[in-house]
């Protein structure tokens, strides 16, 4: 029963779909822009938007948080470029365009980016 479950649990267990978020907000971070399904790059948005925010603080914990979901090369990609450029905004850092859909199954893909 999933009620008032909003998360979406992309057809994996808790522990493989943690990592398929982790894997993609690290590349999205290191490239700022990707190619994946519209439901993947959904359920990413509100995760690399709460870290950018969380680097805005720029302390210590901050650091330590970032690093702790991400590692140190993306935790210091968001402290030191991402979080300064977004300084005066208030969320909204992604944006996810939809895309043509895959032609090997046709599934729906989006690309997801920073503005």
């Amino acid at each position: 029963m999933l009620h008032g479950n909003k998360k979406k649990q992309l057809s994996r267990n808790k522990n493989q779909r943690n990592a398929l978020i982790k894997t993609l907000a690290v590349s999205l971070i290191k490239y700022e822009k990707i190619q994946t399904t519209e439901t993947k790059a959904k359920v990413l948005k509100p995760v690399v938007e709460k870290l950018i925010t969380k680097g805005k603080e720029n302390n210590l914990s901050a650091q330590k948080l970032i690093a702790s979901r991400l590692g140190a090369t993306s935790a210091s990609k968001i402290i030191k470029v991402l979080s300064p450029k977004y300084k005066d905004r208030n969320g909204g850092y992604t944006r996810v365009t939809k895309i043509q859909t895959r032609l090997s199954d046709g599934t729906k893909m989006a690309q997801i980016e920073f503005i």
